[in-house]
């Protein structure tokens, strides 16, 4: 069955109609966005959250593949509603099982869809959800492989002057990294010839259920397996890359890279190091390095960039600031305390404080302001910069971005959703 006929059944079976977003769409400036939350594990709740406290958004609507999950969220926002004076969920409007994101995509009473779901599912989703006139908020990734990757660009061709969709880049409204970033594309440092970069964190922890099946096991455990998350360059080291292309302004043109699986011994295929040397046109050279192992490690991430007229410090956590010419410093203390804290659900202090906040507040006032966003381009090609450096790892050898393209290459998720109907 293709797209457009399970939406239309989905609908019919769940007695809801696909609307059109002027009729969908009944809030006027300043008014509440209901919001459905697609993915209801620890970063999507997070978001979410954050959404319901910092923007007029309201949690109205959850939908999840596990019924635990499901019901641990219903609990979580109908307290939270409670708190900021909203009504409890309407059960009507909780979806659980492999078609909850079509049914979520044809509920009328939701405005806006948050994707918080594992990222092999990521363009499949989106592609329901811009179908259904409705906003997005998507989570990164945008697609873990090349064929993901130019699905999404078709999408892009599908949103309306009328819907907002935004990619979970939030580093790039953390008003530090914002700062830094405006000053390095002004010309702060010259001729930028090199960038040195970072992300290391801890591993993630395992998630364990009694009598789950090996196929249950690996939904819930998806961050350890490439053909549901892309590795750990294409699912979390990507905010790094996002953050180079963003103030580069441009794509790397090719890269090398070596890596592995060097401590590691759980379930899995996904790396935990990589190394990167990527070229960026103008002859920019950035040199990447990752690792994720370990439990009481640390966690530390951030960018360095170098130019004919100083150098440039964009960390998550610690001082940001310009040495050279034009000298400069962030000097709010309320968003550089310099603790390092790391959380798996993406929740960092420091440099990062606010960068969530800023983030949701933009979107939702692109919604009710009508001057709407479309951000899968970008998206994705902040994917595919990090696809690339990951087929010059498995590859071992330099890949150009031409050669990442006509690869063409993909990864199947290799489990039957239907079980868990």
């Amino acid at each position: 069955m293709n797209r457009r006929n399970f939406l239309q059944s989905a609908a019919a079976a769940t007695g809801v109609l696909v609307v059109k977003p002027s009729t969908a769409f009944s809030y006027q400036a300043n008014s509440a966005v209901r919001l459905g939350l697609l993915g209801c594990g620890s970063r999507g709740t997070a978001v979410a959250t954050s959404f319901a406290e910092n923007t007029s958004a309201q949690i109205v609507a959850l939908a999840d593949l596990f019924p635990d999950n499901l019901a641990r969220g219903q609990a979580h926002f109908n307290e939270l509603n409670a708190k900021l004076g909203h009504g409890a969920i309407d059960s009507k409007l909780l979806f659980r099982g492999p078609h909850a994101f079509a049914m979520l995509a044809n509920a009328k009473d939701v405005d806006l869809i948050q994707i918080s779901t594992p990222p092999i599912f990521h363009v499949e989703h989106l592609a329901a959800a811009v179908a259904a006139g409705k906003h997005v908020y998507c989570e990164k990734p945008v697609g873990i492989d090349v064929k993901q990757a130019r699905e999404a660009l078709e999408i892009a061709k599908k949103v309306t002057p009328t819907q907002s969709v935004d990619v979970g880049f939030q580093c790039r409204n953390a008003p530090p990294l914002a700062a830094v970033a405006e000053r390095i594309r002004a010309g702060a440092l010259g001729k930028i010839a090199n960038v040195i970069a970072n992300y290391n964190a801890p591993a993630s922890l395992e998630k364990l259920r009694a009598g789950e099946s090996a196929d249950e096991y690996r939904l819930r455990n998806w961050l350890w397996f490439t053909a549901l998350s892309g590795d750990i360059l294409v699912e979390q080291n990507i905010h790094i890359i996002d953050l180079a292309n963003w103030i580069l302004g441009a794509h790397p043109i090719k890269a090398i890279a070596t890596g592995g699986r060097s401590v590691l011994t759980h379930a899995g295929d996904c790396w935990d190091n990589y190394q990167v040397d990527y070229l960026y046109p103008g002859g920019v050279r950035l040199s990447f390095a990752s690792t994720q192992y370990g439990e009481n490690i640390g966690f530390d991430a951030g960018l360095k960039f170098y130019g004919s007229e100083g150098m440039a410090t964009a960390p998550y956590s610690g001082p940001v600031h310009i040495l050279g010419a034009q000298a400069w410093e962030w000097k709010d203390p309320a968003a550089a305390t310099a603790t390092g804290t790391f959380a798996a659900n993406g929740a960092f202090s420091d440099n990062l404080a606010l960068a969530d906040r800023d983030k949701e507040r933009s979107f939702i006032e692109s919604i009710t302001s009508g001057k709407c966003h479309n951000e899968i381009s970008a998206g994705v090609e902040t994917a595919l910069s990090c696809m690339l450096g990951r087929m010059a790892g498995y590859q071992k050898r330099e890949v150009t971005w031409e050669e990442l393209l006509a690869h063409g290459e993909t990864y199947e998720l290799g489990t039957n959703l239907g079980q868990f109907a």
